[in-house]
């Protein structure tokens, strides 16, 4: 078992919550590579369809491991519980199929990750589900879009690509009063810049492929919330089968170590880049909420201890002088994924959000020119020399 015990700092929870009591003296979380445990009792009939607490017997179901990068995850993100998932979707999708079924409703902000969209779109009205659309921005509008059969709020902050923010209290507050969960994914901010449990949300996930392991060698995601509604996912993912593998989870405990203190350096150089963007000829507009221009600026510093690494920016020139920037990178890496110690940069009319059809995505204001850039932890001075290079 995890110890439980709270610290007052996250860089002090990053590296020593969820720790299990050594057994043969070891300073790290081992791997138990293996798919199969003994029985914890002569007698399994005595479980009644539940594994005892501490307990293992099968990998799919649980690991030592697994659970200890769980627990580091939900003693960061100030939850009861947490999930781990082979990836963000089998994350985000089997704690949606929990709480929706056939003639169920979700309301869901618009601004959201291409895949995500693209399952609340395109597959749970195959399995009898509806799903309404709203503004990120627009509280309001939830509210009116909610149903007697509405189910879940599924929210995204801040959203993917251009970083709009939810009213995080606010959205939480019509959730509560309505007697609906809420569900946001909060892979872009972290536990460190953003605890939406402490803002009234039920749960969150996260892709931890991005800045919860930090290093690009891995996929994985989680949900994190109260216990009952974290048993409820759990029995999803025995089912579906989205479990994590033992060493995934190792290399997740080890990046999460270093968290606090990356995430320090992704919020210095995004907040540094995007307004030395901001400031550049070749650029005709930058999304990031850290800056003053930016239209929830203070509605970021009230719910946000940190702006992240993610900066948005519209090349000036459209699609073909973007494309020209991305060939023209030397540091910045041209490839999809964030988050990572590398500086990554991608177009999302071909990567993220490419399942979207152009009309789609210019409704949304995902523009052809537009650049989603991930601030590395690289110094700020090479990142901003390759930024100009590129652009001119």
């Amino acid at each position: 078992m995890a110890e439980s015990r709270r610290f007052k700092g996250r860089s002090t929870t990053a590296v020593h919550s969820g720790e299990p009591s050594p057994s043969r003296g070891e300073a790290v979380t081992p791997i138990f590579q293996t798919s199969t445990f003994y029985f914890p009792t002569e007698d399994p009939s005595t479980w009644e369809g539940k594994v005892p607490e501490g307990s293992y017997i099968y990998t799919r179901w649980g690991n030592p491991t697994i659970r200890a990068a769980e627990d580091k995850l939900a003693a960061l993100e100030g939850s009861e519980r947490g999930l781990l998932f082979s990836s963000g979707m089998a994350a985000i999708t089997s704690a949606i199929l929990s709480f929706v079924g056939k003639g169920d409703h979700i309301v869901s902000v618009e601004d959201i990750y291409g895949g995500t969209f693209s399952f609340l779109r395109s597959e749970l009205p195959r399995m009898g589900v509806e799903v309404t659309f709203v503004d990120s921005t627009d509280t309001g509008a939830m509210e009116r879009a909610i149903r007697p059969n509405t189910k879940l709020l599924y929210l995204e902050s801040p959203t993917n690509p251009l970083l709009k923010l939810v009213d995080i209290r606010a959205a939480a507050r019509v959730a509560r009063a309505k007697g609906i969960k809420s569900l946001i994914d909060s892979t872009f901010a972290t536990p460190i810049n953003q605890r939406p449990i402490d803002l009234g949300v039920d749960l969150v996930a996260h892709s931890c492929t991005k800045y919860l392991n930090g290093h690009s060698d891995l996929i994985a995601g989680a949900v994190l919330g109260g216990k009952e509604d974290i048993e409820a996912i759990s029995k999803r993912r025995i089912l579906f089968g989205g479990s994590m593998d033992p060493l995934g989870a190792f290399l997740l405990i080890r990046g999460l170590k270093t968290l606090a203190v990356r995430m320090e350096r992704h919020n210095l150089n995004g907040l540094r880049l995007a307004g030395f963007l901001e400031s550049h000829r070749g650029v005709e507009r930058v999304h990031y909420p850290g800056l003053s221009s930016h239209p929830q600026h203070s509605l970021a510093e009230s719910q946000m201890s940190g702006f992240g690494g993610m900066v948005s920016f519209e090349v000036r020139g459209g699609r073909r002088a973007a494309e020209r920037a991305l060939r023209s990178f030397q540091v910045v890496k041209r490839a999809t994924s964030l988050g990572g110690v590398d500086s990554l940069a991608s177009m999302p009319l071909n990567s993220s959000h490419s399942s979207l059809s152009p009309q789609e995505r210019e409704r949304l204001g995902i523009h052809d020119q537009l650049i989603r850039l991930s601030a590395g932890i690289e110094d700020a001075e090479d990142l901003e020399d390759d930024l100009d290079q590129a652009l001119s």
